[in-house]
């Protein structure tokens, strides 16, 4: 019974492994309480928005940054949701920097 539990657990946690990259932050703009993030991973424009005022709703500087996509239907938004942490952050044990979603 302790393997079959063990076997459930580690399935579960690869399920909602996170899918991580490095991304270049442009510039962040605010247009009608909504906060657009302009962004470049490996040459590809990006861009992830949010709310104004709700939390984990943040300007970022321009600058690198990691950028994790988050499993289907985790997050505060009903799209792609995605958390962006300090370049040198463990997303596993850091504070995000913010929660967008994202338009790709």
């Amino acid at each position: 019974m302790k393997k079959v539990s063990l076997l459930l657990l580690l399935a579960s946690a690869l399920l909602v492994a996170q899918d991580k990259s490095q991304v270049t932050v442009k510039s962040s703009e605010l247009n009608n309480h909504v906060l657009l993030v302009s962004a470049v991973e490996k040459g590809k424009q990006l861009e992830f928005q949010c709310n104004d005022g709700q939390s984990f709703c943040t300007a970022l500087k321009a600058g690198q940054y990691q950028l994790v996509r988050l499993p289907k239907n985790r997050g505060l938004y009903d799209c792609k949701c995605v958390d962006v942490y300090s370049a040198t952050a463990d997303p596993d044990k850091d504070e995000k920097l913010g929660e967008y979603c994202i338009n790709d």
